[in-house]
């Protein structure tokens, strides 16, 4: 049985971490709201460059006749992975479930043929110890998510698509629903493709292109990339400050249940030596008479 001395020392270590990971919470909360609000004034440029995208694609027809590298269709012969994981741990399981999409994608279709871009240090450390070649690491760029970032990473995967080093770029993200829901999302952006789903707005909204299709592709289809990389990066920033946040907030619950226990512990060991000491002095006491 522990002694009084080692309880106390215990409860006071529990303490000391119920203090940090409070601490945590709270400023995982303040950067999730900043972190939040960026997502929700992305979306709607996000979703209007992808209305425009479906709807300069439909009205041109067969995009293959305008010749642009980003939309031209190849097998998928040597896949370029974006992975998106975060630079920190203590989030729950916001890197596992990433990682966990990540081997899925992997396995169906082939180490042989994939390559990764990891942005994120968590994804860098766990593929460092394998086989799969990685084609580009970017890490500690989510404590302040920059568009130029973005765009760096974008114009180095389409510079490799357009040459034919690669057939196919595909986005594994953490798309952010809410605090409390964070849902892995695999998204392809190279070739650019029509979006399937069209936004209401889209639908009744009748667009009049006085450039060619070659010009508006040159100008759209960049930018419609740097754009779902930027979004992406904005969506996995959130998602893993709402992760930790929830995260440490379970932790700091455990903490005070914890401390409730090892204190009722105390208190029934402590009373225990009282007991045990009055008996004896009642002992002795009757001994001597």
């Amino acid at each position: 049985m522990p002694s009084l001395i080692d309880l106390r020392r215990r409860i006071r270590s529990v303490k000391n971490t119920q203090q940090i990971t409070k601490a945590m919470k709270m400023v995982s909360a303040a950067k999730l709201r900043r972190a939040q609000q960026q997502v929700v004034e992305a979306r709607p440029y996000a979703r209007l460059l992808s209305d425009i995208i479906s709807s300069v694609l439909s009205e041109f027809g067969d995009a293959d006749a305008v010749g642009h590298p980003l939309l031209a269709k190849r097998p998928e012969n040597k896949t370029l992975l974006l992975l998106l994981s975060g630079d920190k741990g203590l989030c729950g399981g916001f890197n596992a479930n990433i990682l966990k999409e990540a081997r899925k994608f992997i396995a169906s279709k082939g180490e042989s043929q994939i390559e990764l871009e990891l942005i994120g240090k968590k994804g860098r450390d766990y593929y460092a110890r394998r086989t799969i070649p990685i084609a580009g690491e970017w890490i500690n760029v989510f404590s302040k998510v920059e568009l130029m970032t973005a765009q760096q990473i974008a114009r180095r995967v389409m510079e490799r698509y357009a040459a034919g080093e690669i057939d196919a770029v595909y986005v594994l993200y953490s798309e952010f629903r809410s605090a409390v829901s964070q849902v892995p999302t695999l998204r392809k952006a190279l070739p650019v493709e029509a979006p399937e789903e069209k936004s209401e707005a889209s639908q009744a909204t009748e667009y009049i292109y006085a450039q060619p299709p070659e010009e508006l592709f040159k100008t759209l289809l960049p930018r419609y990339v740097e754009v779902m990389v930027y979004q992406a990066m904005l969506e996995s920033a959130a998602s893993e400050h709402s992760a930790r946040m929830a995260a440490m907030e379970a932790a700091t619950r455990n903490a005070g249940e914890m401390i409730d226990k090892l204190t009722l512990h105390l208190n029934r060991v402590r009373q225990a030596s009282i007991t045990t000491e009055i008996i004896e002095i009642v002992s002795g006491a009757a001994a001597l008479e």
